[in-house]
């Protein structure tokens, strides 16, 4: 009986060690099990990623339960090429910019209303002479010839057109236009062969610099210089039968805007145009004597008046609507001398200022505060 009881006991404490151990590799498998589970997910929600270079990881004894982390369930890592902070940056432009082209051709402009001359020749990037030089029949050498509709020609760059003639040699003309010769050859417009650089009569060819002489417009309104023969005086040039009176000292601005407007001083024009309304005040620049004061065309200054300031400068007011001083008057700096307006060959309204020092034009902007 003993010895049964003792092999019983026996059986069952083989059967407990076996459960135990079967309990516990279930308990791993199963574990082991849900880790690879959850790692699979996390891997799947996760945005692919640059492949990461393989880094050495701490070996887990097999069976011990433990998940270790993977790769896979750790952020990922964007390398610093990629990184925004790295990105260059790109300002957005809806609107391409093309590099403006060298022009070798004349173009065609129309007059606009409130075009000038000097707006138009700002607008192509050449001097205003450059487009009297080349529409001397059209506007006569005069900028104030220009009306709405009229079409002007506008050279490529500053100089001249000629046409060239069968005794013309390239040197001739180009001290005929006061120009370099090898200007005329290596213009690409002039499409000269190098080889053989001849001109044929009859071609147009363009003269890069070039100059001519304009008409001077001044002159057909002479100076208008009071007498000598008073206690002051100008030279004798033009002198009329106003004797002395006031001298001037320093010139100040003769209208109350001091924008210019039209035209500036340059061959082609030998005074300022100032911008002002229909109306607009016009004073006497310096102190001095009236010598002129005259209503008409008058060679298209229209309205004009002259003042003797008796130090050798005379100054010049035209296109007025009106005048308010009579000749031989004595006037102050600052004296209302006439309303700005568009009488004469004026193509609106603005005053025309002129300086002259012994009967020759010079620059107003010179000397004018």
């Amino acid at each position: 009986m003993k010895a049964m009881l003792a092999s019983l006991r026996s059986r069952l404490a083989g059967a407990d060690r076996f459960n135990l151990i079967s309990w516990a590799v279930t308990f791993v498998l199963v574990g082991g099990l849900l880790a690879i589970a959850l790692q699979g997910r996390s891997a799947a929600a996760s945005p692919a990623a640059p492949a990461a270079q393989d880094t050495p990881s701490t070996a887990q004894p097999a069976g011990t339960g433990a998940a270790t982390p993977s790769a896979a369930a750790s952020p990922a890592v964007v390398p610093p090429s990629l990184s925004p902070s790295h990105a260059i940056e790109r300002e957005l432009q809806l609107k391409t910019n093309i590099p403006e082209r060298p022009r070798y051709e004349a173009v065609t402009y129309r007059i606009s209303q409130g075009d000038a001359m000097l707006a138009i020749a700002e607008k192509f990037d050449i001097k205003p002479e450059s487009i009297l030089y080349v529409n001397g029949e059209v506007l006569e050498d005069n900028p104030h010839n220009i009306r709405p509709g009229m079409e002007l020609l506008i050279p490529p760059v500053d100089g001249l057109y000629y046409t060239w003639e069968e005794s013309d040699t390239l040197e001739a003309v180009a001290d005929k236009f006061d120009a370099e010769p090898e200007a005329i050859l290596n213009f690409p417009g002039n499409e000269v062969d190098l080889t053989n650089p001849e001109f044929q009569a009859g071609t147009r060819v363009m003269i890069p610099g070039g100059s001519r002489e304009l008409r001077d417009w001044t002159q057909d309104l002479q100076t208008a210089a009071r007498s000598n023969t008073g206690t002051t005086g100008t030279s004798d040039f033009g002198a009329n039968l106003c004797g002395g009176g006031a001298v001037g000292s320093g010139f100040g601005w003769p209208a109350n805007s001091h924008q210019i407007s039209g035209n500036g001083y340059g061959p082609g024009h030998l005074g300022i145009d100032i911008a002002a309304n229909e109306g607009d005040p016009v004073y006497a620049a310096s102190a001095g004597v009236v010598t002129m004061a005259q209503g008409g065309y008058n060679y298209g200054y229209g309205n004009v008046v002259q003042i003797d300031h008796g130090n050798g400068y005379v100054t010049v007011y035209a296109h007025l609507s009106q005048y308010n001083v009579a000749q031989c008057m004595s006037v102050g700096q600052g004296t209302l001398v006439g309303l700005a307006g568009s009488t004469g060959n004026a193509f609106g309204s603005h005053l025309h200022f002129e300086i002259r020092f012994g009967g020759s034009n010079i620059n107003p902007l010179d000397i004018v505060q």
